[in-house]
């Protein structure tokens, strides 16, 4: 799950502020009356007939329009009841395709997001990775407020009392897409998902500590998994660079401690709100707009200026075009996530992110002609492997737990 999902930078497996929401609350907490008369519309008959006559009349128009109405569904192969179940049968498919489409639109927006930073940062070699970041939340606020201001979307107002509650999150969130940007420049995508499952064994140890929770045989197993496969992926990385397994390794540390200090924050967080809630677009505005100052500070502390005014891809209007499309996709992927979960459940929402790792990282290898070892393609198979089969451990561990 990526971490952008308010919205998401580099990262994709941080954990999702739309799914951490919704896993927070749960544990704190025949058509109308048949055909009208058309007799009613009929003209009027001549006075001079009977009325006995007219009834006549109309028992047999009534009779034949019935049978005329009747032909014509036998013809197209239906009776009413085929009908019915027609209808039912397209809403069925109404829904089935909502939930096909917010998946389809999940997956591509938070795979795109990764690769395209791994161009920005790889391919064209920019080292402004603080840049990078500070320019893809601008890009959020500004679409965001926009939305906000024609009335498209509401959000809380960004009071002193809130930012000061928000404030510890936002650093960590900060810390977190940074660290990402920076391992991510030197890592390739493939290894870079897999070194992520680390993230999962500490948020597990973090809820035992800090939360009390427990979690079952299956769970730690799969926790083990994904240390084996990260070890042994890193041993046979035919591109292994030290400077970026240790800016992963501190991300993979940042991205826990904001999973876990969400939890901790996000109800305080609520009760100084107006509306006593904080949904997922007034998170987006509020760690985006929070990360601007912050990360304007940091850019001058690593004196990323001197290098912004030296560079020569500021001049490049392809170079602008690629990076504003990767903060589009960081706000798409808040947008989709909270529209695919709505669509199914947190289960679903989970287990896709988990699968969405394959193919994410068969392209990153193959888009950035990663060289690679059967030994290394192994350890990143069963390390995504792990990952899924931790997805579904997690699963059974919740249900278990609720019954």
């Amino acid at each position: 799950m990526n971490p952008r999902s308010l919205p998401v930078a580099a990262s994709l497996d941080a954990p999702d502020p739309v799914l951490e929401r919704v896993l927070i609350e749960d544990t704190n907490n025949s058509s109308q009356g048949g055909e009208r008369n058309f007799l009613a519309h009929q003209p009027i008959l001549l006075d001079q007939i009977s009325k006995s006559f007219r009834g006549e009349v109309v028992n047999r128009s009534f009779s034949m329009k019935a049978a005329n109405r009747n032909d014509e569904d036998l013809e197209n192969g239906m009776l009413e009841k085929d009908i019915e179940k027609s209808v039912r049968s397209n809403k069925v498919v109404t829904v089935h395709n909502k939930a096909l489409l917010s998946g389809v639109a999940y997956c591509i927006s938070s795979c795109s997001m990764i690769l395209v930073n791994k161009y920005v940062l790889s391919s064209y070699g920019f080292n402004g990775g603080i840049s990078l970041m500070v320019y893809q939340n601008f890009v959020s606020v500004v679409v965001v407020s926009s939305l906000r201001v024609f009335g498209i979307i509401s959000t809380e107002p960004l009071t002193w009392r809130l930012v000061r509650v928000w404030l510890p999150v936002n650093v960590i969130f900060v810390g977190m897409l940074i660290t990402s940007m920076f391992s991510l420049k030197y890592i390739n995508v493939a290894m870079v998902t897999v070194l992520k499952n680390v993230t999962n064994v500490i948020t597990a140890v973090g809820e035992m500590y800090l939360f009390n929770k427990t979690h079952d045989n299956k769970v730690w197993t799969a926790l083990f998994l994904m240390i084996i496969s990260a070890v042994t992926g890193g041993i046979t990385d035919l591109s292994f660079h030290a400077i970026g397994y240790t800016w992963q390794i501190i991300n993979c540390f940042l991205t826990a401690s904001y999973s876990l200090t969400l939890r901790r924050v996000m109800d305080t967080a609520k009760q100084v709100t107006k509306s006593g809630n904080l949904d997922e677009f007034s998170m987006v505005l509020l760690n985006n707009t929070l990360s601007l100052p912050l990360g304007i500070l940091l850019i001058l502390l690593f004196n990323e200026v001197d290098y912004l005014s030296r560079t020569p891809l500021l001049l490049l209007p392809t170079f602008w075009l690629v990076t504003t499309f990767s903060g589009l996709l960081g706000l798409a992927i808040s947008f989709t996530s909270m529209w695919f979960l709505h669509q199914t459940s947190a289960t679903t929402y989970s287990l896709v992110g988990s699968l969405n790792k394959i193919p994410l990282s068969v392209a990153g290898i193959f888009l950035f002609h990663v060289s690679t070892s059967l030994e290394n393609s192994a350890s990143i198979l069963f390390g995504l492997l792990a990952g899924v089969f931790f997805a579904r451990a997690k699963m059974q561990d919740k249900s278990q737990t609720r019954s």
